[in-house]
């Protein structure tokens, strides 16, 4: 019983009323052209003086409405009030104009069911309740029965008076019950005939997803070029503190690594930023490569007192350039997490083998520190940019050392 009343008078039933009321609204005009055709045609002056005149001009001005529903901002507009007031979900809701004969055609059916129904709705409306109440208050007053207004001689009959005020409240609620209906199936036919092609959706799933591989790829760099120095620099100024009293060469050298760390990262923060400014133009740093900075890479980590043993069996400045930038986040990546979870010393291979870059980076386990809280997305990183290379990547325990392998092709890494 509850579910029934409020699918008749729920709070969705009278916006969905209201829209109805408003398709009625806008058929009017065109119901007056209608008439302006039926009259002529029937030779009679006065069409609204009779009702099947009416539904003649009614159901000759809908054809009418249908061809005006082809103006572009027709179907906006209808999207627009289905939503705010059907209902219906903003997804499943074209927003722009119709471009294709098919979306026009649909447009067209939307405009003219929309319309139709709400012109009978309204209709409804406006007749229905007055006759309703003047059945249930008819046994109350005797001089509504005198047919001031045109009522029935049978309603003289003490059985016609006893069941008049069932009878109104009866059409009244057949006038909800059939708004309601009415207003259900325009919210279940909006998407299907306001809703966006199959080609709409793929386009819009493809720019979601561009747009996502936008921000993982700034969320990476974010994450590899500011948590690397970060932690670079907090055990470069940790390391120095402990020795700033019996070793001030160190000391310097450390701050000066502090120096041209952060100098580096506000560059590259400053690039990434870039692209996130809207109307901004992207930073002009350029992105770090193994030929460009693996020696400066390898002296700011050594700065804070970490113990790193590099073998190069490749050149850097023969890679593929894009090989190179990835190569450098992933050995970057790679000896942040020494430094925040890695026991000494740190072990760091580049290699070239059967068309492959190798990448490895370990440490022994038995002296790795305590594990700190955070982070966790260092490894999910270099996974995706491996795995959007082409290359293979594997990260764990093995003969008593933590070991992150890499391998990157270099054909076709252009």
């Amino acid at each position: 019983m509850t579910e029934a009343l409020r699918f008749l008078f729920g709070g969705r039933a009278r916006r969905r009323w209201i829209h109805l009321i408003l398709g009625g609204a806008l058929a009017m005009p065109y119901v007056l052209v209608g008439s302006v055709i039926v009259g002529p045609f029937t030779g009679v002056n006065d069409v609204f003086a009779s009702l099947p005149l009416q539904l003649g001009s009614f159901a000759v001005g809908l054809p009418i409405a249908a061809v005006t529903s082809l103006f572009p901002l027709t179907r906006p507009l209808e999207s627009g009030a289905a939503r705010a007031l059907c209902g219906v979900g903003a997804d499943a809701l074209a927003r722009g104009p119709a471009r294709t004969r098919a979306e026009r055609g649909r447009t067209a059916a939307w405009f003219t069911l929309h319309l139709g129904l709400g012109g009978i709705i309204s209709g409804m409306s406006l007749a229905v309740p007055p006759f309703a109440v003047v059945l249930i208050v008819l046994p109350l007053f005797a001089s509504l029965r005198d047919r001031p207004l045109g009522l029935p001689e049978s309603l003289d009959h003490p059985w016609a008076l006893a069941l008049s005020p069932i009878a109104g409240l009866a059409m009244l609620l057949t006038l909800a019950a059939c708004a309601a209906a009415c207003g259900a199936l325009l919210a279940r036919w909006a998407p299907a005939l306001l809703g966006p092609t199959p080609e709409d959706r793929l386009a819009a799933a493809e720019a979601r997803a561009a747009d996502l591989a936008v921000r993982n790829r700034l969320a990476r760099e974010l994450h590899d070029s500011v948590g690397h120095a970060l932690s670079a620099v907090t055990l470069q100024a940790s390391a120095a503190r402990r020795v700033l009293d019996t070793d001030p060469e160190f000391v310097r050298e450390a701050l000066a690594a502090i120096e041209d760390t952060t100098r580096r990262t506000v560059g590259e923060l400053d690039a990434v930023l870039g692209v996130l400014r809207d109307g901004d133009t992207p930073g002009t740093a350029p992105a770090p490569t193994l030929a460009a900075d693996l020696d400066g890479l390898l002296r700011r980590t050594r700065a804070g007192g970490q113990r790193v043993t590099a073998t190069v069996d490749a050149d850097p400045a023969a890679l593929p350039p894009l090989v190179s930038r990835e190569a450098y986040r992933i050995v970057q990546e790679g000896l942040s997490n020494a430094l925040k979870h890695a026991g000494e010393p740190v072990g760091l291979r580049i290699s070239t083998a059967d068309g492959h870059l190798e990448i490895t980076v370990e440490n022994p386990l038995d002296t790795c520190p305590a594990p700190r809280p955070g982070g966790g997305h260092g490894l999910r990183g270099i996974a995706d940019r491996v795995r959007l290379l082409g290359g293979t990547s594997q990260a764990g325990a093995s003969d008593g050392a933590w070991r992150l392998h890499v391998r990157l092709p270099l054909k076709g890494s252009t």
